[in-house]
């Protein structure tokens, strides 16, 4: 008999990942717009963007040993709030310093937030069926992905900034109260008083899980490229005159992750990693060639096959590589580890990349990141790749 994964537990942690993920989505997709109206560069609109996940890498560096002192709800409950109050301070911002600082202070909320949604969700899937599990629990950010830069530019173009600050208001109790929802006695460790079978973490394992470290630097790279699609596809579209093309990228990357996701976890289960990890590593370097190469319609929609094959299908992937390697004792250490490397492409992709759009275009950025992401290939046959790419859950 299967292990069931729909449980309620299951719904309420989906729903909140589905929350913090479409708050951050619509805001990454019309921040750097909004920054513009302050006067700012290409560059410093990128920093804008960026810094929100670099606060969210402060967060997680600690969300590990944060999330066994404190347990599970609590610490949940304390980002979350933060995370709220940082919402309603998008409110009073008035120059573009003041909102580097909120940015900051809201992903300081985000990491925190994510972080234990993600080990409290990929801690309660079941072990035989943990790639396939992985992939309907991260059909939430694929969800968020297609809704929330897409309803960002409708409220943002329909209501102004205001409105998509009211928006994400919303979102972050809905996210509050889902947690507030859950039980926890039966998969919080520290609920159920479980004695340590491992030694006391030192040194970096106090903030690392040092197993994931690998897998998780082939995510940044990841990350890193796909950031530019979701930074800077507005301003690209208004240059390249196809703002109406570039309206349905984020639904054609929806519905690629939607067919892919679960589909791709049952085949990491039974053939392996490398089996997905390969062609999606190249699948996006060549969907962000194109668009840099010959942006029209048809380049968009293979650039969104490509990103979604890349880095959509790979974040579950290797978010579920790097989590059943550690033990229940460490997967909070092992969710943050992945985090921080993924958000750290994310921090400072934009940043990175729009200095390059600043000097030589946005031709040059995509080539750019298609250039990262094609690097990552070499790297995950070495960290990981040669070895078959395939192992079980750590109990």
């Amino acid at each position: 008999m299967k292990e069931k994964i729909i449980t309620k537990n299951f719904c309420f942690i989906f729903l909140a990942l589905f929350c913090v993920s479409n708050i951050m989505y619509m805001l990454m997709s019309t921040m750097s717009e909004y920054t513009t109206t302050f006067g700012a560069s290409t560059m410093i609109a990128g920093m804008v963007t960026g810094i929100y996940t670099i606060g969210g890498i402060f967060s997680r560096l600690y969300a590990g040993s944060g999330a066994q002192k404190w347990g599970w709800r609590r610490f949940a409950v304390a980002f979350m709030l933060l995370h709220l109050a940082a919402c309603a301070c998008y409110f009073v911002v008035d120059n573009v310093a003041v909102l580097l600082l909120v940015r900051f202070i809201h992903g300081l909320g985000y990491g925190g937030a994510a972080n234990i949604i993600l080990t409290i969700g990929m801690s309660i899937l079941p072990k035989s069926r943990y790639g396939e599990a992985s992939g309907y629990f991260m059909l939430a950010p694929t969800l968020a992905i297609a809704s929330g830069p897409y309803v960002g530019a409708y409220v943002y173009d329909t209501f102004g900034a205001t409105g998509c600050f009211v928006m994400t208001m919303a979102l972050s109790v809905f996210m509050l109260l889902s947690i507030l929802a859950m039980d926890f006695k039966e998969i919080d460790p520290g609920s159920q008083k479980v004695t340590q079978t491992e030694p006391s973490a030192a040194g970096l394992n106090r903030i690392f899980e040092v197993k994931a470290v690998p897998i998780s630097f082939c995510m940044f790279l990841f990350a890193f490229g796909y950031v530019a699609v979701m930074s800077f596809y507005r301003l690209y579209s208004v240059e390249t005159n196809l703002t109406t093309e570039f309206s349905y990228f984020f639904l054609m990357y929806a519905v690629v992750l939607i067919c892919t996701r679960p589909m791709a976890g049952k085949i990491q289960d039974k053939y392996g990693d490398n089996v997905i990890l390969y062609p999606g590593i190249v699948a996006q370097a060549i969907g962000l060639f194109l668009i840099a190469w010959k942006p029209c319609m048809l380049t968009i929609v293979l650039c969104a096959v490509g990103c979604g094959l890349g880095y959509g299908t790979l974040n579950s992937c290797c978010n579920s590589i790097a989590c059943r390697q550690a033990s229940q004792e460490r997967r909070s250490y092992a969710v943050s580890t992945f985090w921080v490397f993924c958000d750290g492409g994310m921090g400072l992709g934009p940043t990175m990349l729009g200095a390059v759009a600043g000097m030589a275009g946005y031709t040059a950025m995509y080539y750019a990141a298609a250039v990262v992401t094609i690097v990552a290939l070499p790297i995950y046959y070495f960290a990981w790749g040669r070895s078959g790419g395939k192992s079980k859950p750590t109990a």
